[in-house]
């Protein structure tokens, strides 16, 4: 089925780009954060029997993947067919290896937003921490240098400038969940808000 004939989630609508924080969205901060690939270090931690900081270089020694998907927006619009490259978070748990103890896992960015999702939704091939969107390195307001990508969530869920995954026993109500939208967040049960 090709992009143009197929399906999209409930109440979206095709465009042809990402929306960017700090140009076409404001952020929860009043700007983007400004970091550098050589002071960005990557924390992965909490119940975790092997904990690590990933400097840029460590990050990109890592498994990479190449995943093409679609983006889905809470505000109503879908891209298609975006190709992201980054590493699976499945690769990530195998380096640091979460305890049985680790259901979830809340991921903190630089801007301090934060959302968080149970390990069985972020084990798909196309569940990655992305730094390229076809074949072009992330700008800021797409998430430099990282940025999660959960193809069957909204984008709230996709949380940019990524600097710490902290793997914990319960999921945790990130930025925007507090703030009444779902937790679950599923793009095909239109899930957009809390009942």
């Amino acid at each position: 089925m090709t992009s143009k004939n197929r399906k999209l989630p409930p109440d979206q609508t095709a465009t042809d780009r990402i929306l960017r924080w700090g140009t076409d969205h404001l952020g929860i901060t009043s700007t983007n954060p400004q970091l550098k690939l050589e002071s960005y270090t990557l924390t992965v931690d909490g119940e975790v029997e092997n904990p690590v900081k990933l400097g840029w270089n460590g990050f990109l020694k890592l498994p990479q993947t190449v995943s093409v998907s679609d983006f889905h927006c809470v505000e109503g619009w879908s891209v298609l067919d975006c190709k992201w490259e980054g590493v699976c978070i499945r690769d990530i748990e195998k380096l640091v290896k979460p305890k049985d103890v680790a259901k979830a896992a809340t991921f903190e960015c630089a801007d301090n937003y934060t959302t968080s999702l149970f390990r069985e939704e972020l084990a798909g091939d196309d569940v990655l921490l992305a730094y390229k969107l076809k074949g072009e390195a992330l700008d800021e307001g797409l998430g430099f240098p990282v940025r999660l990508i959960v193809p069957s969530k909204y984008a709230y869920k996709s949380a940019l400038w990524v600097v710490h995954l902290r793997f914990t026993r319960g999921k945790e109500l990130g930025f925007w969940e507090r703030r009444g939208y779902s937790d679950s967040a599923n793009v095909w049960k239109n899930d957009r808000f809390n009942r």
